[in-house]
């Protein structure tokens, strides 16, 4: 009611993403941005600080009630509760067959990089967040991930940035390849 009121255009913001085994269908979202035309839309990630997001948009993202429309997307068994966060069709491009791995688990509300850091985070390392949860999906892990997405509503991203809630295998960059 209030994107409607104080804000033009439609309510509820669709958008093409990726899911369960590169299935494309719409992820549905209160709005927060101003309108756009869909191909700046497709040019620009949203970050942080972003000029375009409105007064209300800000609130609504800080307590996460523009992912609310997404329970319809739960609904039809294109989303679940919990899963990696589903994919821009233009990502797709970038995948390797690792983080392809994402795609085999239905794309979730809130995920195991949303409850680690998120928007700190690099895009690297929710992939591998990402992929750690489709290797080892549980029910345990998924009430971990609800319970602490709470937390993230109530304190914020930014409290869980140092607080793993798994711990990862460490990574060999680039540079150590090479020098191996």
């Amino acid at each position: 009611l209030v994107v409607a009121l104080t804000e033009e255009g439609s309510v509820i913001y669709r958008q093409e993403r990726v899911g369960l085994h590169n299935q494309v269908f719409y992820m549905y979202k209160f709005r927060s941005m101003i309108m756009q035309d869909e191909e700046k839309e497709k040019a620009e990630w949203s970050t942080r600080n972003d000029p375009r997001i409105t007064p209300v948009g800000k609130l609504i993202r800080r307590t996460s009630i523009d992912e609310l429309p997404q329970l319809f997307n739960v609904l039809k068994g294109e989303m679940s509760l919990v899963g990696p966060r589903p994919e821009r069709v233009e990502s797709l491009e970038d995948y390797d067959d690792e983080i392809s791995k994402r795609l085999a688990v239905l794309p979730g509300m809130t995920g195991l990089a949303q409850v680690s850091g998120n928007i700190y985070l690099d895009l690297q390392d929710r992939y591998v967040l990402d992929v750690y949860y489709a290797e080892h999906f549980s029910l345990w892990l998924d009430v971990k991930i609800l319970l602490r997405t709470v937390g993230v509503i109530l304190r914020g991203e930014a409290y869980y940035r140092e607080r793993p809630l798994v711990q990862l295998p460490e990574r060999t960059t680039d540079k150590e390849l090479v020098t191996k």
